[in-house]
């Protein structure tokens, strides 16, 4: 199983990668435009995704190996999937159009702070989820390994 773990990792390193590519275009070579594109806004989202869910794959994997996930720890998996979807939800407002600057045919996508907020709060909110599935685990002292007779 440290195969799986080491897989958590190398999919968090390449969620923290995208996420920089996002917010940084010019690290690539890309010229820097004026504003903020849906691609742009897709890689964050992607890289976000990827860092979250190499990380709770890491902490199953490590930890938790041999033992069915408790309530605590299935309440912190949803939590961090809720969080990651209002972090999308906050990104794409104004693009799927029920956020505050309506796009038209002919004007560039407006990123404002109430977006960038939800986006952070969305992923500090999914952040807090693999913590609770970390922390929540610690009480189990067996593995769950089949039935017993």
């Amino acid at each position: 199983m440290p195969r799986v773990a080491q897989f958590g990792i190398a999919l968090g390193a390449l969620g923290i990668v995208l996420t920089l590519m996002g917010l940084f275009p010019g690290v690539t070579g890309i010229e820097p435009q004026i504003g903020i594109g849906i691609l742009q806004v897709t890689t964050i989202l992607v890289g976000f995704l990827l860092l979250i869910a190499g990380a709770l794959i890491y902490v199953k994997f490590t930890f938790y190996v041999l033992r069915q996930a408790n309530l605590a720890q299935q309440i912190g998996v949803r939590l961090s999937l809720t969080g990651l979807l209002f972090a999308a939800m906050a990104g794409y407002a104004d693009i799927l159009g029920f956020g505050s600057h309506l796009r038209e045919s002919a004007s560039d996508i407006y990123f404002g702070w109430l977006q960038a907020v939800g986006i952070i709060g969305g992923f500090a909110m999914a952040a807090i989820g693999v913590l609770i599935y970390a922390v929540a685990g610690a009480g189990d002292s067996e593995p769950k390994t089949g039935s017993k007779s």
